[in-house]
């Protein structure tokens, strides 16, 4: 009977402890973050960290990760960091300059030196010449390719073709069983 206590409180101690590590750096609000500029391949993207995002005067360091070279500052390369310094009111604000041949998605991540609080973004990138590529194929849409079948309709149609099966199975196990007696 202790064993069992003894399990029930750790197990509750690990529960409470838990939450605790999850919340040890405070993250800021999606709402707090603004993307604005061009996140098109060259362009210059805007990324703001509203006022109270950090700490006043904090040292803030951006990483920016993505498919191919961002630019802050004069540094590309596919993972960028640079630091930047909050203002008085814990705002601040990024510029990021996309390589030419940029596409897909580039994460760019801010952490406060000071206060550990973490704000994301995510700029999805189109290539400069995708809207080129779209107007040459005609009417700007794909060709269609699918089918319109859900996939449970097609699990619905597999269930029925096993239980057809073993109904076939046992109908003919009865009937061997009928004409032996």
């Amino acid at each position: 009977m202790k064993k069992i206590i003894a399990a029930i409180v750790l197990a509750s101690a690990a529960l409470i402890a838990t939450p605790a590590a999850a919340n040890a750096a405070g993250y800021v609000p999606a709402s707090n973050v603004s993307v604005s500029g061009s996140a098109v391949a060259g362009g210059t993207a805007t990324v703001g960290f509203a006022a109270g995002s950090f700490t006043p005067d904090e040292t803030v360091t951006v990483s920016v990760t993505g498919a191919g070279a961002a630019t802050l500052g004069a540094l590309p390369t596919t993972t960028v960091s640079k630091t930047y310094v909050a203002s008085s009111t814990g705002a601040a604000t990024v510029r990021v300059t996309l390589p030419a041949g940029a596409s897909g998605t580039y994460s760019l991540t801010a952490t406060g030196a000071t206060s550990g609080n973490v704000a994301t973004t995510a700029l999805t990138v189109v290539p400069a010449d995708g809207a080129a590529a779209t107007a040459a194929s005609g009417n700007g849409t794909l060709a269609f390719t699918g089918g319109t079948i859900s996939a449970l309709a097609l699990w619905v149609a597999g269930g029925a073709v096993v239980l057809g099966g073993g109904l076939l199975a046992v109908r003919t196990s009865v009937r061997r069983q009928r004409t032996a007696a």
